[in-house]
C-alpha cells in the first residue's frame, strides 16, 4: 500500500535530479509531517474554545458575584452600626 504523497512535491524533486525512489520517500514524509499539523490544529481549535468557555464562565461568575459582594459589604455597614 502507498502512503499518501504529494505529487508536486514528488515531480519537482525528480524534476531536480532525485530518484524517484529518493523522491517518493520524501514526498511521503512530508506528507506524514502535512497530517500531523492537520491534527495539531484541530487540537488547538479545541484548546481555543475551551478557554473561550472558561473566560465565559468566569466573567459570568463575576458578574453574579460583584453585586452580591456589594450588598454583602452594605450589611456589614448596617451591622456595624448595630454594633457600635
Amino acid at each position: 500500500m502507498m502512503a499518501l504523497q504529494l505529487g508536486a512535491l514528488r515531480d519537482a524533486l525528480m524534476d531536480a535530479g532525485a530518484s524517484e525512489d529518493k523522491a517518493s520517500r520524501a514526498a511521503e514524509e512530508l506528507a506524514g509531517y502535512e497530517t500531523r499539523v492537520g491534527r495539531m490544529e484541530g487540537k488547538l481549535t479545541l484548546l481555543l474554545w475551551a478557554v473561550g468557555v472558561n473566560v465565559a464562565a468566569t466573567i459570568a461568575v463575576f458578574g453574579i458575584l460583584v453585586p452580591i459582594s456589594r450588598q454583602l459589604g452594605e450589611i456589614s455597614v448596617q451591622l456595624s452600626r448595630l454594633i457600635h
